[in-house]
């Protein structure tokens, strides 16, 4: 019989220090795809920081003059109506003397195509082409009187627009008979291929012999039923008001306003 002593295990000495750890093994097919997704991902996030700066910078940048003004032939769908033709217009200085005026819109037309213009007036934008026609009338607050006003947007370059002063007869009214036109004005806007027009009446009902030109009728001293009940001024000054919300509309992206007012105008191409 045979007698084995048994094993036993060898306990580290207390007093010595613990052996040091393994270092760690390195794997370079680990490293290297590490450092490529951190590569990759620098590149992707600078890739669509520079993206949205391009995107922003071009959604900022103004617009060339011409384009600005190309783009303005699209106001009468892409702006508000409100902004177009205001429910309420007020001027300070609008009436005889200086008076202050206030208008209020009483009657929209939706937009319409361009048979609604009389025949004399297609004829005159013939060269020009027309687009869509927006139309309202406006009451003072004195409820006297009846001003349409309408908004005729082209297709034209602007040296086609240029050639029709002189040529736009008087306007048709809207929500009252041509007979009873006053006064009436009608101008090529600068900063957008469309005409303003403008006609007076009197909201009593009385008919007239025949319109006269804004100009005439708001002259300083000027005599007469209509000039002396300030149809000439309303027409006019509605008409100028309204050009002015259509130039500002117009207006190119990032233009401040104050250098908008600042920069020199091509004066307003009023039909005499």
């Amino acid at each position: 019989m045979t007698t084995t002593t048994p094993r036993t295990e060898v306990l580290d000495d207390p007093g010595q220090p613990p052996p040091p750890a393994p270092a760690p093994r390195h794997h370079p097919a680990r490293v290297t795809a590490a450092v490529l997704c951190a590569l990759l991902g620098s590149a992707l996030l600078a890739g669509g920081a520079a993206t949205t700066w391009s995107r922003y910078r071009a959604d900022h940048r103004p617009l060339p003059p011409d384009a600005a003004y190309r783009k303005a032939a699209s106001l009468w769908h892409t702006a508000p109506v409100d902004g177009l033709l205001p429910p309420v217009v007020e001027d300070r200085e609008a009436g005889p003397g200086g008076s202050s005026r206030t208008w209020t819109r009483i009657a929209l037309a939706p937009d319409a195509d361009c048979a609604v213009l009389p025949a004399d007036w297609r004829a005159a934008l013939a060269a020009a082409g027309c687009t869509r026609v927006l139309r309202a009338t406006y009451t003072d607050s004195t409820r006297s009187s009846l001003i349409t006003v309408g908004l005729v947007f082209t297709p034209a370059e602007a040296k086609v627009m240029d050639g029709l002063r002189g040529r736009l007869p008087a306007p048709p009214a809207y929500e009252y008979a041509d007979s009873r036109r006053a006064a009436w004005t009608a101008g090529v806007v600068a900063e957008a291929p469309a005409v303003v027009y403008a006609v007076s009446a009197f909201a009593d009902g009385r008919a007239m012999d025949a319109p006269v030109p804004a100009e005439e009728a708001a002259r300083p001293g000027g005599t007469g039923t209509v000039a002396e009940a300030g149809l000439g001024h309303e027409a006019k000054a509605l008409a100028v008001r309204v050009e002015r919300a259509l130039g500002a509309l117009a207006a190119p992206p990032g233009t401040e306003p104050d250098a908008q007012a600042a920069a020199p105008r091509r004066p307003r191409q009023e039909t005499p």
